[in-house]
């Protein structure tokens, strides 16, 4: 039989067990606290000069009285790959996978939003995008639960395009710097892939897209691979760069480009040109 102190035991053990179920991030968001407060002790700090290969270096430090935080510039959508929101969410809050993102989107809608949005979350990795070879620097990631081969649920997209008039209009964000993790990275990566929405999302403001029209040819002279370069995708691996095009312009997986393909491209080329 239990006597009085196993009883308190087991109670004492059930309520713990209960408010670690009810917090199971409370670790990892005292873990984000520290580091934050870290940051800010190096912000705060009087900048200096290491006197290294002959510099002169005033002896009275002079600070400026017109700065402010670096803002986001581009926001790069993926998926996660993963099998449900909870096992990215714990990807995200284990030291050891090196991986994150600012947003994470469920399929029920809901947001987490996981970093501050000035902070350089680690979700581009090796990437690339015109002339901008850190992207982690200067943009946002947004993690959609997704394993990459499916449908993305009504309610994430409706959620992502209102987090996107967010930060659109908060941070001054240009239309055309709304792409995807395959976009910057198409050596390694395919996110979001073949399903996901870009022309819903291109129509709201975010991201650009194309009115079908094969009278509008590349013009002689102007290669394939030289067009994709304009548009802003690295290539290094030609291969790559087709298919992430076609994986965000035309749902398509295949390496063959179409007239229909080409046309795309040109009308891509006469916006960055000329800005319409």
């Amino acid at each position: 039989m239990f006597n009085k102190s196993n009883i308190i035991g087991f109670l004492f053990f059930i309520v713990l067990l209960v408010a670690c179920n009810r917090l199971p991030y409370q670790s990892t968001n005292r873990f984000y606290k520290k580091q934050t407060k870290d940051l800010v002790k190096q912000i705060q700090l009087e900048p200096s000069l290491q006197i290294v290969n002959n510099l002169t270096a005033s002896d009275q430090w002079v600070g400026t009285t017109n700065f402010d935080l670096r803002k986001p510039n581009f926001v790069i959508i993926h998926h996660t790959a993963q099998n449900s929101c909870d096992q990215t969410l714990r990807t995200f809050t284990l030291e050891r996978t090196k991986v994150s993102a600012h947003y994470v989107i469920c399929k029920d809608g809901t947001i987490h939003h996981m970093l501050n949005d000035y902070m350089r979350a680690w979700h581009g990795g090796l990437a690339k995008w015109g002339n901008n070879t850190d992207i982690n620097s200067s943009s946002i990631g947004i993690e959609i639960d997704n394993n990459g081969f499916e449908p993305f649920e009504t309610a994430q997209i409706n959620s992502l395009i209102l987090l996107l008039d967010k930060l659109k209009t908060q941070y001054k964000i240009p239309a055309d710097n709304f792409i995807g993790h395959g976009d910057i990275a198409p050596k390694r990566k395919v996110d979001p892939n073949i399903h996901f929405p870009w022309n819903q999302l291109a129509q709201n403001g975010y991201g650009v897209w194309y009115t079908p029209d094969t009278t509008k040819v590349l013009p002689d002279g102007l290669s394939i691979p030289l067009a994709l370069s304009i548009v802003g995708y690295d290539i290094a691996d030609t291969t790559a760069a087709i298919l992430a095009f076609k994986r965000h312009f035309r749902q398509d997986s295949t390496l063959e480009m179409s007239l229909e393909d080409k046309s795309v491209l040109y009308q891509l080329i006469q916006r960055k040109v000329t800005g319409k």
